[in-house]
């Protein structure tokens, strides 16, 4: 492996892994569906800029804008439902365990693939590496779930679909557009969906939330917004395929797979 292909891989170990800390802290002090509005809120506001005040990318917005019903099943199964599980999830599991089990995203994508009309031929190569992979992150980090956590575990099983859907839904529907105004549009529309959830639900927290509540929230943002970054300096001439590999990417062996690809075009 090359040194920058190194630097890739780590950069997006840390993008894919880091979050599910972050959410562990941040769900301690805020129920899941303020803790869902906040990060799409913040994300989609960091996002915004870089697709209006660009004239390239705010001329697809239309064309992104048209594709409302593709755009909504693509936020509700990558956004609106997962992260709501994973938030109420997190409150019963460790979260290297959420990790563990969100491992099982690539294994679902290739078994949905077929109903979109592309199917993933693997090999037995391929699922020898699926199953080194999960054994990997298993042994690093363990399975620690009781029977009191069941119902969480079905939870991240749900995050589990809907992460292997919703990628599969923007190939096959929006896999003509660039990454970044789809990614935005669906943010917003999420963090729109939210609102009245907070507002007739469980409501803005009566106290303020600790810095390190806060400020899990605010990296969970900045890790999304930025995340393609890496690939921007790393990939050199293939970083647009690169990043918009990275936003279609249902896990990180995804990601990886992707922008390989990008890099070595």
């Amino acid at each position: 492996m090359t040194r920058r292909a190194t630097l890739l891989f780590t950069a997006l170990c840390l993008a894919w892994g880091v979050p599910y800390l972050l959410i562990k802290v941040a769900g301690a002090e805020m129920a899941p569906s303020v803790l869902v509005l906040a990060r799409t809120g913040l994300a989609a506001a960091l996002l915004l800029p870089f697709v209006l005040l660009r004239p390239a990318v705010r001329a697809q917005v239309p064309a992104v804008l048209r594709r409302w019903p593709a755009l909504a099943a693509y936020a509700g199964l990558e956004i609106v439902g997962p992260w709501l599980f994973l938030a109420r999830a997190e409150q019963e599991l460790p979260s290297s365990t959420a990790a563990l089990l969100i491992s099982a995203v690539p294994v679902v994508g290739v078994l949905v693939a077929p109903l979109f009309g592309r199917a993933e031929r693997l090999g037995g190569r391929g699922w020898a590496g699926l199953a080194l992979g999960t054994a990997g992150v298993a042994a690093l980090v363990g399975l620690d779930v009781a029977g009191s956590d069941l119902g969480a575990v079905a939870e991240v099983g749900a995050v589990v679909v809907g992460y292997a859907l919703g990628p599969a839904v923007m190939h096959r529907w929006l896999g003509d557009l660039p990454g970044l105004p789809v990614v935005t549009a669906s943010l917003v529309l999420a963090a729109l969906a939210y609102v009245p959830v907070v507002a007739l639900g469980p409501g803005l927290p009566d106290t303020t939330p600790s810095a390190a509540a806060l400020g899990s929230v605010a990296a969970l943002a900045v890790v999304l917004a930025v995340r393609p970054a890496p690939l921007v300096v790393l990939s050199g001439p293939g970083w647009p395929a690169a990043v918009d590999g990275c936003e279609r990417a249902a896990s990180l062996a995804d990601a990886v797979r992707r922008c390989a690809a990008a890099v070595h075009a």
